[in-house]
């Protein structure tokens, strides 16, 4: 069964409700398919509105059920137990808009930290001046485990790296990890704020911004979101050359990551060999579009590039990386340090709400590419999944993954011959609302866009897969040991920028 694959991205079905009636019309949606890929929440001067976004794949369908919500009586009833990524959204659209979700199972703050003047909501409108921060006065309510020989182990939220800060508490028996808890949240930086009032060609660039290992994923679904709320048509070529963008993020990326896993178990010489390849890729894909992250190629209606990558080089790296997959997996020592190692189930990553690699290796058959596709990748594309769920399982997707982005990014080579793209980015005049899914390295990127009176951005709401798969890392974490934290880590790989908007 297959849905064609749409020049223009079609806007969501819109069905405005009562908030008595969410609860049931969410239920609906789920039961039949769909799956939940955001909740925004909007400040529309006289009212705030919230908006839930689904989304199905067979058949392809985008729904946003539209809440209205008084200022002075500013809650919605909770979703979070038909949907556990609700729970997250609801918490972190409390903290910014003040809009309270009744009876949620887990009331306690997402983003704002103790430090946050209370009753002070940065996304409303009225919110333009910062207000003067209080001493942090409030402790997070991390669970304390208690027992016999339970100790705690605290890491972050400052580490020895350029990394983002995040707060991870160990509770410890031995070595063996009891329960862990993630913080983050620590750099709240108001990206979603810095798009209103901008031209929507304005906002490209800091689409691309986002999260800086995924340029073409985050500024690909941005000018997609814009084209669906304005009307714009992409021509096959450029929407081609977005699709070779994009394996191209997800080829350098997952080559790093490759390398990083065996260095997390002490196999660093294979490590040395992935940075030389990632090196070679990043200088390919300055070639490309003049810098080494691949930012300038994607524009609003289009794609314009300065030359197409060289297919030797990508078939030189891909000969490379299969001996070193070779060897790492052949390694015996690397082999029992990656197998059995903080396995996610399939029904955990399922109830939880994966994506990307983290769910395709534990079972689950999700990939935007072919749910949500753009543009047809041909016959080298298929989707790589396993099932064991554990660092092994993360691994061998990983692997997969990069043997088929070569081969489409080789092929799509092929079928553009000499073209690079079109010259000219499109502005849209008019308003409108779109909702635009890629796969990205990681996983499924979502971006909703609205524009008002002459085409200004008026909204985006931004979803990395990491706000989706960061609460499945503790539960993968249970009953391992503490010295395989980063390792474990390392096979989630997910983004802290991305996540903390």
């Amino acid at each position: 069964m297959t849905n064609p694959t749409p020049a223009t991205p079609s806007r969501p079905e819109v069905i405005v409700l009562v908030r008595d009636r969410l609860r049931q019309e969410a239920s609906a949606l789920l039961d039949s398919g769909n799956r939940l890929a955001m909740i925004a929440c909007h400040d529309d001067g006289d009212a705030l509105r919230v908006v839930y976004s689904f989304a199905g794949v067979f058949p392809r369908r985008q729904v946003d059920l539209v809440v209205p919500v008084p200022y002075d009586d500013a809650w919605v009833p909770s979703i979070a137990d038909l949907s556990y990524p609700a729970g997250n959204f609801e918490r972190g659209m409390r903290d910014l808009y003040g809009v309270r979700p009744a009876d949620h199972p887990q009331p306690y703050r997402l983003v704002r930290h103790g430090h946050w003047p209370r009753g002070w909501y940065p996304m409303r409108l009225g919110a333009r001046v910062t207000p003067r921060f209080e001493p942090d006065v409030e402790s997070f309510p991390f669970v304390e485990v208690e027992g016999p020989g339970v100790y705690e182990i605290a890491v972050g939220p400052i580490h020895a790296g350029i990394i983002d800060p995040g707060h991870f508490r160990f509770s410890v028996v031995g070595e063996t990890i009891v329960r862990m808890e993630a913080r983050q949240w620590y750099m709240h930086r108001g990206v979603e704020r810095l798009f209103e009032g901008r031209r929507p060609a304005d906002g490209l660039e800091l689409a691309e911004q986002v999260t800086g290992d995924t340029v073409v994923g985050h500024s690909l679904a941005y000018c997609m979101a814009v084209e669906a709320a304005a009307g714009i048509e992409v021509r096959e070529t450029d929407r081609l050359l977005r699709a070779l963008l994009l394996e191209l993020e997800r080829i350098y990326n997952h080559v790093s990551d490759l390398g990083s896993l065996a260095n997390d178990v002490g196999f660093g010489i294979v490590h040395s060999h992935t940075q030389r390849l990632r090196e070679t890729l990043l200088r390919l894909n300055k070639t490309v579009t003049g810098q080494r992250f691949l930012r300038g190629g994607v524009r609003i209606g289009g794609t314009r590039v300065l030359g197409l990558p060289d297919p030797e080089v990508l078939r030189g790296v891909a000969a490379d990386m299969q001996e070193i997959i070779a060897i790492t997996l052949g390694h015996a020592i690397v082999r029992d340090r990656f197998t059995g190692t903080a396995p996610l189930g399939g029904a955990q990553a399922r109830a939880i709400g994966t994506l990307g690699y983290v769910a395709r290796a534990s079972g689950i058959d999700a990939d935007s590419r072919r749910d949500h596709p753009f543009v047809d990748l041909g016959p080298a594309f298929h989707v790589v999944t396993e099932t064991g769920g554990d660092v092994l399982a993360r691994y061998r997707v990983r692997a997969g993954e990069f043997a088929v982005s070569i081969a489409v990014a080789i092929d799509l080579v092929a079928r553009l011959g000499d073209h690079l793209g079109s010259g000219t980015a499109v502005d849209p005049l008019g308003p409108g609302t779109g909702l635009a899914f890629v796969e990205g390295w990681r996983g499924t990127i979502c971006h909703r866009v609205e524009l008002g009176a002459g085409g200004v951005v008026s909204r985006v709401k931004i979803v990395d897969p990491s706000f989706f798969n960061w609460p499945a890392l503790p539960v993968a974490l249970a009953e391992t040991i503490v010295p395989d934290f980063p390792l474990v880590n390392k096979s989630f790989n997910q983004s802290y920028a991305g996540n903390d908007l």
